[in-house]
Formats: C-alpha cells, sequence, structure tokens
C-alpha cells in the first residue's frame, strides 16, 4: 500500500509540474520578437522603390500640390524609449498600410499586394510587443505631442495627398524608424 502511495504521489507530482511547464495555449503569451525586421527582404524594399519611382513620375503629370506633413518631427526615433518607438512605428504602419490598400492608381496597387502582406505581419508583431509592455509606462510628452498632431494631420489631408506622404515616407519608415525600434535598445 506504501507503494502504491509514492507511486500515487510520484504521478501527481509530475503531472503538476508537467501542466505548470507546459501550459496551455491560452495562457501563452507571445513575446516581443522584432529581430527578424533588422533586415528587410531586398526584393521588398525594391517594390517600394519602384512604386516610389512610378508615384513621382505619375505625381509630376498631375496638378496635385501637396504641402504634407503628417510625418514630420524635429526629433529622431533614436531619442525615444523603446516603448515608445513601438507605439510611434506602429502608428505610422497604421496609416502606411490603410492609404497602400486604397491606392487610386490600379497598376501601382497590383504590385503592392505582396508587398503589403509583410508590412502587415509587421504591424501584428508591434502590436503583440505593445500589448505586452509595462501597465505603468506612460508615453513621453514628445511622442504624445506628435501623435496628436499626426491624427489631426491625417484627417485633413486629401486622399490623394496622403498617398503621397505615405509614399514619400516609406523608406525612412522602413531604413530608420523600423531598424532602430527592432532593436530594442538605443539606437545610434
Amino acid at each position: 500500500m506504501k507503494n502504491l502511495g509514492c507511486k500515487l504521489l510520484l504521478v501527481l507530482t509530475l503531472w503538476t509540474m508537467s501542466t505548470e511547464a507546459f501550459p496551455n495555449g491560452s495562457s501563452l503569451k507571445k513575446k516581443c520578437q522584432l529581430s527578424r525586421y533588422k533586415s528587410l527582404p531586398p526584393r521588398l524594399l525594391e517594390t517600394f522603390k519602384n512604386v516610389k519611382d512610378k508615384f513621382e513620375d505619375t505625381m509630376l503629370l498631375s496638378d496635385r500640390k501637396c504641402n504634407t506633413k503628417i510625418f514630420h518631427r524635429n526629433w529622431e526615433v533614436k531619442e525615444l524609449s523603446v516603448h515608445d518607438r513601438v507605439i510611434l512605428v506602429e502608428e505610422e504602419l497604421h496609416l502606411t498600410i490603410d492609404v497602400l490598400e486604397n491606392f487610386t492608381d490600379p497598376s501601382l496597387s497590383e504590385q503592392l499586394s505582396s508587398p503589403l502582406k509583410t508590412l502587415k505581419l509587421i504591424r501584428n508583431d508591434l502590436q503583440s510587443c505593445a500589448r505586452h509592455q509595462p501597465h505603468s509606462h506612460q508615453r513621453s510628452r514628445r511622442l504624445t505631442s506628435w501623435l496628436q498632431k499626426f491624427h489631426a494631420a491625417k484627417t485633413m489631408e486629401s486622399p490623394g495627398c496622403l498617398e503621397a506622404s505615405v509614399i514619400f515616407n516609406l523608406f525612412r519608415l522602413l531604413n530608420s524608424d523600423l531598424k532602430c525600434t527592432v532593436h530594442m535598445e538605443p539606437c545610434a
């Protein structure tokens, strides 16, 4: 009887340890893993360059006059905390994806379908990181002020000028803002 009790205790102990060591999927938290975006695929960047070049040619032929400052700021992303960088790039990506999904030039829309999938994946990963920030984190005044201006400016712009803003900011977003954010530490 004593052996049976010891075996039962051993089985229960092992079962308890295994359920704590391997919790069900609903309680697992996805970690913030942005390191895969330190280097974006050259094909993605090439597609965006082609779209930008074609957009610039089209814009020169149109009478569109834009003086957009939606993405303008007097500071660099590296001056923000890591958590604030995630929020900033996530907001920039929200607008970028929304605009690129509704691009008015059908030939450019076709070229953007595959790169949009990558941008959405990046945005989803940033959202996951933002959800797992410490509850005590407070956005800096610099970021809060910029976000207010950003949201106000994007509602006042025409769809054509929003397209121009997004296209002309795309490489800064991918090559500067995103790269600085994915390091998850102070960047140069």
